[in-house]
């Protein structure tokens, strides 16, 4: 599924459009931002033109409450568990409020908490095919795959790695994620001798980072040393714009103001190292 990406420009997402790329973004630990880090991703996909499908993999489906989609038609990703025919998948599938009828689209698998009946400790290895099944109905589809994961090693979690090329880290400096980005890292590890060997770590997003906080500048250390290169840059740090882009339903890249072109900056970037380096 790995796309032909060129290099960036350090500022700016510079793409060639190959094979849709599926990426996971997650974190074993949560209350981390990982839904905005999706958010933030998925607008700068947006903001180059990519073809993006955001999947609500979540039960506590806040990606779907963000994109503030229009009509599920009843359809869901538990629906596309429980039933992987192109015609379920499609009916799940729908289009964002961010896009409107001229612009490039942004659709969404629906999230649902009824997903989390999926959510077992041992799923078995047609479970966890599931979604990759799935996807091979529409992935042409998309040159981008966003799947929003929950915060657990359990069933959706490797169901959403099984189906990734990669997976992105969200960690913010503290010493509870410093913990569960190592035992993210065993876990891919894991996945890889298990189920996909193609699987790749896109890299270490550091979050909600407050430069005036002697203990995330410690745990900003203590991540370096133990994590090196899987920690992706820019950080981001902690602020109120992104919340509020993130709660008005609204893109990062066209929210106002020099703060929100900032990220807008720092999420390019971001995308860029995630699509391009397969060395992880």
């Amino acid at each position: 599924m790995i796309g032909a990406i060129e290099a960036p420009n350090p500022d700016y997402l510079t793409t060639k459009v190959g094979l849709v790329q599926v990426i996971s973004v997650s974190s074993l630990k949560g209350g981390v931002g990982k839904t905005t880090v999706t958010l933030g991703l998925a607008s700068a996909a947006f903001a180059k033109g990519l073809r993006t499908l955001v999947i609500d993999m979540d039960p506590q489906s806040d990606v779907s409450a963000a994109l503030a989609s229009r009509s599920s038609h009843g359809y869901s990703v538990e629906s596309v568990l429980t039933n992987t025919s192109g015609s379920i998948v499609r009916q799940a599938v729908v289009p964002s409020s961010w896009t409107g009828q001229n612009d490039i689209p942004v659709h969404i698998m629906m999230g649902s908490p009824t997903v989390s009946a999926h959510d077992t400790p041992t799923p078995t290895k047609h479970d966890l095919w599931k979604l990759e099944e799935a996807l091979a109905s529409i992935e042409a589809q998309y040159d981008l795959v966003l799947i929003d994961c929950p915060p657990s090693f359990n069933a959706l979690t490797q169901t959403a790695w099984t189906a990734a090329d990669g997976v992105v880290i969200v960690a913010e400096p503290g010493l509870f994620s410093v913990t569960a980005v190592h035992r993210t890292l065993l876990a891919l590890q894991a996945m890889r001798l298990k189920m996909s060997p193609r699987l790749r770590t896109a890299g270490v997003i550091i979050n909600r980072l407050r430069r005036d906080n002697p203990e995330h500048e410690f745990r900003l250390q203590e991540m370096g040393d133990l994590f090196g290169d899987h920690i992706l840059d820019p950080m981001l740090e902690e602020t109120i714009t992104l919340q509020r882009a993130t709660g008005a339903a609204t893109p990062i890249h066209r929210w106002p103001g020099d703060v929100a072109q900032n990220i807008s900056r720092q999420f390019d970037r971001l995308l860029v190292q995630i699509l391009t380096d397969g060395r992880r």
